[in-house]
């Protein structure tokens, strides 16, 4: 049977109405409905994405940074020695060989330290962002700051030094396994206060030895800012093992999370018992 009206379509009703008018068509599949939105009004999805490859890819990078500090380290090392020997006034042939082949070097290393660092910090955002989105799916009433966040967080000048923490104070609280009882079992936040507290650190001593061989001068004053340099390498690898123990810790309560049922909603203010 056609549609009464335009003669064309076929009818589906008794009426004589096709699926194209109003009140016909079928209700949306379960999966294609509106999902619930947390604080930052983002449609968090029904079920959590696996950040395990994410997290062995940001391992492999923070791994990759480590050695390339070491190597600059190293590097840094020689060629302060060589600034102390023209503090020395040592002014031989062999002495200004020596400081152009360790001058080359460390620029050769310095010089793609960024690059890998910039690869990582992209790599372990995605990592964080997919961890954001998957707490709003175990817990979204403990997440003190939106998705979005977790992305924006790390570039808003001297907030970056606080938002991505408290995205991160969220995340771990949200992705703590459930209890024998029913409720969320206490994971110490050690580790995740130790990565913060070397990474921030870690930023400031780069700025710090920046403006110290920015002013350099005198042969002495460059060898004391490789120095300083040199220790900002070292903290930076002690916070890049933190931030490996981060990752894996908060990729691994994920895990279990997962495969445990959601936190029941906490009821609406003012609903009737």
């Amino acid at each position: 049977m056609l549609r009464t009206r335009c003669r064309i379509r076929t009818a589906v009703t008794d009426d004589g109405l096709c699926t194209f008018c109003p009140g016909t068509r079928p209700p949306l599949p379960a999966d294609m409905t509106p999902r619930a939105t947390g604080p930052g009004g983002w449609g968090a999805g029904d079920r959590p994405r696996s950040p395990v490859g994410l997290s062995w890819a940001v391992t492999a990078l923070l791994g990759t940074v480590i050695a390339t500090d070491l190597v600059a380290i190293v590097s840094g090392l020689h060629l302060r020695s060589t600034w102390q020997g023209f503090a020395a006034a040592d002014h031989t042939a062999v002495q200004g060989s020596r400081f152009q082949s360790a001058d080359h070097l460390h620029d050769a290393i310095t010089d793609h330290q960024p690059a890998v660092f910039m690869v990582t910090g992209i790599l372990f955002i995605l990592w964080f962002h997919r961890t954001r989105r998957n707490a709003e799916v175990f817990d979204p009433s403990v997440q003190k700051m939106g998705p979005g966040w977790a992305v924006g967080g790390w570039f808003v000048p001297v907030a970056n030094f606080w938002f991505p923490y408290r995205v991160a104070d969220g995340i771990w609280t949200g992705s703590a396994p459930i209890g024998p009882e029913g409720g969320r079992a206490a994971v110490p936040r050690v580790q995740l206060n130790l990565w913060w507290a070397l990474w921030v650190a870690s930023l400031l001593s780069d700025q710090l030895t920046a403006h110290a061989l920015d002013h350099a001068e005198k042969p002495e004053q460059f060898a004391r800012g490789l120095g300083l340099v040199a220790a900002a390498d070292a903290l930076e690898i002690v916070a890049g093992v933190l931030a490996i123990l981060f990752v894996r810790a908060l990729t691994r309560m994920q895990v279990e999370r997962a495969a445990q049922p959601p936190v029941p909603a906490p009821p609406a203010l003012g609903a009737h018992r």
